[in-house]
């Protein structure tokens, strides 16, 4: 592993798990996400990770127009590296879930690195109305769902994205077994170093919120890639901190975000996006370590730099 010298904060703004009734300060407008992200990027946030929703409803959608309303936004009042997800929302083809990101070339995006059950059903039965009568549905229809990401679809979208768009990645990977898949695409040459990648902790169906899953995470990361990976670090609710904490100790990097936790501490909901990482930002600098700027984040992921974007 590469340890991170200064430390690459990724804030994680709407993304398409958790829905409008479980917190009001979940962004949904283009409005609400572009100055959400842009306040995240003022609080330390070199990179913001984006999905989309559906004005009226908060529903996720990969419309590129939609994007299109917030993008330029963020880009004009902030320096933040803008990181658009490949995985969209739960029931997206992969056109679909790649239109965004295809049309608008950002200069990173989100790789899911396999398929895997995503079960995040339990949260229905938190609550006993919802705002919109997609909500529910959209959550339990999880229990007999599957996230496809197989070797076909990961190397298409590989080659489109990058090799066409000039996009670098965010490697998300759910178990030490997406690593692996990540090896065999870095075996073939169809992806080169450095690669970022965001070992992610807490999602039923994926790797469990247990910190000796991490610990063996990072070792097998550090076999199969050296010196040629960052690691970032997420969880899922309360384990965000937790892992985040971990992550710096590791000499990793972290994201943080109300797609991964609407909380900022037990019982207490964040209130921004901003409000988390400024949180991480003092655990940080707490343990004298520096933040990376936008700019250093770019150099250290070799991306191809804000003014060759698609928006």
């Amino acid at each position: 592993m590469r340890e991170a010298k200064k430390v690459i904060i990724t804030c994680a703004i709407t993304g398409s798990i958790h829905t409008p009734t479980m917190s009001p300060h979940l962004p949904v407008t283009p409005e609400e996400i572009a100055d959400d992200a842009v306040a995240a990027a003022a609080a330390g946030a070199a990179m913001v990770h984006l999905h989309a929703r559906v004005p009226e409803t908060g529903r996720p959608t990969q419309d590129p127009a939609v994007f299109r309303r917030f993008l330029p936004s963020i880009r004009d009042r902030s320096d933040a590296i803008i990181n658009i997800t490949t995985g969209g929302g739960l029931g997206m083809t992969m056109e679909e879930r790649l239109a965004a990101a295809a049309s608008l070339k950002p200069e990173v995006a989100s790789m899911n690195m396999g398929s895997l059950n995503f079960n995040i059903s339990g949260a229905a039965a938190k609550y006993d109305r919802f705002l919109h009568d997609w909500e529910r549905p959209y959550l339990e229809s999880t229990r007999d769902f599957i996230l496809p990401n197989t070797f076909a679809q990961i190397e298409m979208a590989m080659r489109r994205l990058g090799d066409e768009g000039g996009s670098r990645f965010e490697f998300e990977c759910y178990d030490s077994g997406h690593l692996y898949n990540l090896a065999h695409f870095v075996d073939r040459k169809i992806v080169e170093p450095p690669f970022f990648v965001q070992g992610i902790f807490g999602i039923l169906g994926g790797q469990g919120p247990d910190l000796e899953n991490l610990a063996a995470f990072r070792a097998t990361a550090d076999r199969l890639f050296g010196q040629d990976y960052y690691l970032s670090v997420l969880a899922a609710g309360r384990h965000q901190m937790r892992f985040a904490t971990q992550s710096l100790l590791f000499g990793g990097n972290v994201r943080v975000g109300l797609e991964d936790s609407l909380f900022l501490g037990k019982g207490v909901l964040a209130k921004s996006n901003a409000e988390q990482v400024a949180k991480i930002r003092r655990i940080l600098e707490e343990l004298s370590l520096e933040v990376a700027t936008a700019d250093d984040a770019r150099a250290m992921l070799q991306t191809k730099g804000a003014a060759n974007v698609g928006f």
